[in-house]
């Protein structure tokens, strides 16, 4: 019992020691404010339950798109990559875990060697020819005295939920960009189907013009305009089914689709749908709803690890060696008491010059932690950022959808007044041909301005973190 007194004071002393790690805390920001500056005048949801929460897509109450959004969760390439960094993640962090234990190896051989008679280990009389039979193992522990091992640990483990979180952002982003996209594919059956109509006036208007020339009541050059307003119209169509096409591609992509074997129906978008109803919630929220935030947090705490264990390489490095087995030339005996052998042994290593090499180890760690805090701070500003510019884009955009709201029946009447003189004789073809105009770009204007209230409301529940757990609840469930 006395020789394992020595021992286990050593391992007393490694579970106790010391850390050479900063004392960590997170990094602070810029002051919270107590509101939004754009959610002034914002109207709250109601009821409050309304809030993104988990599935945050449902909430638009499409089921195409919520069938798209199962698909790419389960077929997205990202997706399936930024997990295996997760679990390439937890893997480095029981390997680094595993530095806690001892390390016990287990080394048997069975060798027959004959060595020259001319060797120094030749003596006279004895065979030059010998058996060896080994069965041992070894058993090497470092004690952790300075927190090296342990500052590595809690590393790994900081970069393990930072990896948890990268997989939530990346899913967050695939999700809203899906989700963007998709909506975007809905503006552009409206506007084609705008067009389609347009280009049916606007043939009409041709037949129109073609026969009050052929009549002598219209010039050539009404004829000409009437049929440049055609083509144009049928080239905008054919460009914004370019459009549609190129977003169905994209969408193919995002679940995990080839482009070729993948089509979604045309389905225009209603002039009456609108975002549905969200409240941002208070800034101060903010810091633990977004995954990326909480990324940024933890490669912080894992460059501050990194110091720790950068500062304790100036320190003696203990270990506790073991060699143990059994050792004979003939089999018969080689498990008996005789052939017993053993060893122990503390070994301490100590760095006497490394030409810098340490000095300069923990200033990369050091600067890699005021990398990582630059980064985590930046992260959180642009996160109220987005934040802000998309209340206030859905703030702006609700008062253009009303503005050109009057603005395309105001066009339409004009356009109404304008055919009807021209058909009496009163004006020129001119006049309607710029009433056309005005009427189709206040139409496809409000199409825009309703797709961009859609991207809006997608891209303030990405900023707002969609439906992202808590670090603490999503810790707990890795």
């Amino acid at each position: 019992m006395r020789g394992l007194a020595a021992p286990a004071v050593l391992v007393t002393l490694a579970a106790a020691g010391c850390s050479f790690a900063p004392h960590y805390r997170a990094p602070a920001t810029a002051a919270v404010p107590a509101t939004y500056k754009e959610q002034s005048g914002w109207k709250l949801a109601e009821p409050q339950d309304a809030v993104a929460r988990g599935d945050w897509w449902t909430l638009f109450e499409d089921p195409a798109l919520d069938r798209l959004e199962e698909k790419l969760h389960s077929d997205n390439l990202s997706l399936k990559a930024a997990f295996a960094r997760l679990e390439q993640a937890r893997a480095q962090y029981r390997i680094a875990r595993a530095d806690i234990f001892p390390t016990i190896t287990a080394n048997p051989s069975a060798e027959r060697e004959r060595f020259s008679p001319h060797s120094p280990r030749f003596v006279a009389g004895f065979p030059t020819t010998y058996d060896d039979f080994v069965a041992g193992a070894d058993l090497s522990y470092e004690l952790d005295l300075w927190g090296r091992v342990r500052n590595e640990v809690a590393g790994a483990r900081a970069n393990r939920q930072a990896s948890a979180a990268d997989l939530s952002v990346v899913e967050l982003s695939l999700r809203a960009e899906l989700a963007v996209d998709y909506f975007t594919l809905r503006t552009d059956d409206a506007q084609a189907a705008v067009l389609d109509q347009t280009s049916e006036a606007y043939r009409r208007s041709l037949d129109l013009t073609s026969h009050l020339f052929q009549g002598g009541a219209a010039a050539l050059s009404d004829v000409a305009q009437a049929q440049a307003q055609l083509e144009t119209a049928l080239t905008q169509a054919a460009d914004i089914r370019l459009e549609r096409a190129q977003t169905e591609h994209a969408i193919a992509v995002l679940v995990g689709e080839i482009p070729t074997n993948f089509s979604l129906p045309v389905n225009p978008l209603p002039s009456s749908a609108t975002p549905p109803p969200l409240d941002p919630g208070l800034p101060s929220a903010l810091l633990e709803r977004r995954p990326d935030i909480a990324e940024a947090e933890r490669r912080v705490a894992a460059a501050n690890a990194g110091i720790g264990e950068a500062r304790a390489a100036y320190f003696p490095q203990f270990k506790l060696l073991a060699d143990a087995g059994f050792e004979s030339t003939r089999p018969g005996n080689w498990f008996t008491a005789p052939s017993e052998f053993w060893s122990f042994g503390p070994q301490v290593t100590l760095p006497l010059f490394e030409g810098g090499r340490l000095r300069a180890a923990t200033a990369r760690a050091k600067a890699l932690y005021q990398e990582q805090v630059a980064d985590y701070r930046n992260t959180v500003l642009t996160a109220y950022q987005d934040v802000e510019d998309n209340l206030a884009a859905l703030r702006q955009l609700q008062s253009e959808s009303e503005t050109d709201e009057g603005a395309v029946k105001a066009t339409a009447t004009v356009l109404d007044q304008a055919q009807k003189r021209y058909a009496a004789g009163i004006v020129t073809y001119l006049e309607v041909a710029s009433a056309q105009t005005a009427a189709l770009q206040a139409q496809l204007a409000a199409v825009t301005i309703q797709s961009r209230r859609m991207s809006a409301a997608v891209l303030l529940v990405k900023a707002l973190g969609g439906g992202w757990q808590t670090p603490r609840a999503m810790a707990r469930a890795e």
